[in-house]
């Protein structure tokens, strides 16, 4: 006989059921529980299975299967005992599928799921500060917010400015479990953020990182280079490093520019002077 404990574990399964053609159906990560309902193996999974949907919900689809019900999907993923789980990536499926080989508890199954996901994203985009409110729409719901101050594009052609925005990327690349912001500004152009964070200081590329809800900053004083920059930011994430306070108390104005537009810069025209109507006195002859 099956026991209030026994029939609730196996709703749990139940509400968490999907067929194959749902899976396959979406690009999102979906890791499946092939599972069978006398399994004493899947009951004893289910809490855990339940916990870990829960917590990943709307960014990693956790479902179970029932193997006695879908034995063609069964057969088809060469399911031989129970529970059987299946990884099937983000994006679009193809049908194929990883054998999870994992821990099962929550906790396991969480952070299995979280390091899939992040593995399979895109890097951040690396965005430049060019309106108002814009600083604090990004910097709102990430952890840091990491922000170069880049040479004018006088000094940079676009060239050079390519180049640091694609070690910038690389940064966003290596870090972006971390999901982080990344932003940036041609110097002068934001006066009021470089006044805030100190930057310009010592000269240009530079480089700022953001806690928006602690309202400080820490400033990498080392190279701004890849190995520079990604030294930085480790240190930061083991809580290395030292960081003041924004002034003010609050993120700084970012005023409205002109984006770039990814061409070499060119400098301002300067009008002739014509100087064929302007009387000079003559000079007095000095005798030595």
């Amino acid at each position: 006989m099956i026991n209030n404990k026994q029939c609730f574990l196996i709703k749990l399964l139940t509400h968490l059921s999907l067929s194959l053609s749902q899976v396959l159906g979406t690009d999102d990560l979906v890791i499946v529980a092939f599972h069978a309902p006398w399994c004493g193996h899947c009951k004893n999974l289910a809490p855990a299975w339940a916990q870990a949907a829960s917590e990943l919900k709307g960014k990693v689809v956790i479902a179970a299967l029932d193997a006695t019900v879908h034995t063609a999907s069964a057969n088809k993923y060469e399911v031989r005992g129970f529970p059987t789980i299946k990884v099937f990536p983000a994006g679009k499926k193809d049908g194929s599928a990883e054998d999870y080989n994992g821990g099962r508890g929550a906790s396991d199954i969480v952070n299995f799921a979280l390091e899939k996901m992040t593995a399979s994203l895109p890097p951040p985009e690396v965005t430049q500060l060019t309106s108002e409110g814009q600083l604090e729409t990004a910097c709102k719901d990430a952890q840091l917010c990491v922000i170069s101050v880049l040479p004018h594009i006088l000094d940079c052609q676009s060239a050079c400015r390519t180049d640091f925005l694609e070690s910038l990327k690389k940064v966003g690349e290596k870090f972006k479990k971390n999901r982080w912001a990344y932003l940036w500004a041609e110097a002068g152009a934001q006066p009021e953020l470089e006044e805030a964070l100190e930057i310009g200081g010592f000269g240009y590329p530079a480089m700022a990182v953001v806690n928006a809800r602690k309202m400080k900053y820490s400033l990498l004083r080392g190279s701004y280079s890849l190995e520079g920059i990604t030294e930085f930011l480790r240190d930061l994430t083991f809580g290395r490093g030292s960081s003041v306070a924004i002034r003010a108390g609050k993120l700084p104005a970012v005023v409205k520019s002109e984006p770039w537009d990814g061409k070499d810069g060119k400098p301002p025209v300067v009008e002739d002077i014509d100087l064929s109507d302007v009387e000079l006195d003559p000079l007095e002859k000095t005798e030595l």
